[in-house]
């Protein structure tokens, strides 16, 4: 998808456009495809557009995986949010979202990907994915803790793992399980650490 050329348009309208071409390239041919030139031509602008805004290619990357991250915790929030105050509607919600667009998204799987063969060679990559992993795993074991669970560290570990897996393989194979059968798995694992 070519761009309009960014006249007219906000620093921060060209930085998130830069971001979503890098998203789309990193999908598309994965970490090595992740070229100043591919993103620029995916964006429709100049390379020196992208100096201008990022310190280079290594840095739209890391934007890139924070942008994604906030999306999917921004997804999340807002399922518990509308879940209401009851502590099991409301992490049964954070799980469902958990297996629905825009979390559940072979596109974001490629993306995915790319970023995490990254996390052990890019140090910023490395501590994007640390620090969006623990904020996560923090969040469901605050949702445990409100619905009574023991060991909620253990307890999101685990739930985080297996939630991980489920969407991995729904992200490669729809037709495996459906989404709503995730969700009871999730649950049933979940139901081990309340009771």
């Amino acid at each position: 998808m070519t761009r309009a050329a960014f006249t007219r348009e906000t620093a921060d309208v060209r930085r998130q456009a830069l971001v979503a071409a890098t998203e789309a390239v990193l999908a598309r041919d994965g970490a090595g495809g992740a070229s100043v030139r591919n993103i620029c031509a995916q964006a429709g602008v100049s390379p020196g557009l992208l100096r201008h805004y990022f310190d280079g290619v290594d840095a739209l990357i890391a934007a890139a995986y924070e942008a994604v991250g906030q999306r999917i915790e921004a997804a999340l929030e807002a399922a518990v949010a509308a879940a209401g105050p009851e502590p099991r509607a409301r992490i049964t919600a954070y799980l469902t979202a958990s297996f629905a667009p825009p979390v559940l998204d072979p596109q974001l799987l490629a993306t995915w990907i790319a970023f995490w063969s990254l996390v052990k060679t890019d140090p910023a990559i490395g501590a994007i994915h640390a620090a969006d992993y623990a904020a996560y795993r923090a969040r469901l074991e605050g949702l445990l803790a409100n619905c009574g669970a023991r060991q909620t560290r253990l307890a999101a570990v685990a739930l985080t793992a297996v939630v991980d897996g489920l969407w991995l393989e729904l992200c490669l194979d729809a037709t495996a399980f459906t989404p709503a059968e995730a969700v009871s798995i999730a649950e049933t694992v979940l139901a081990g650490w309340l009771s």
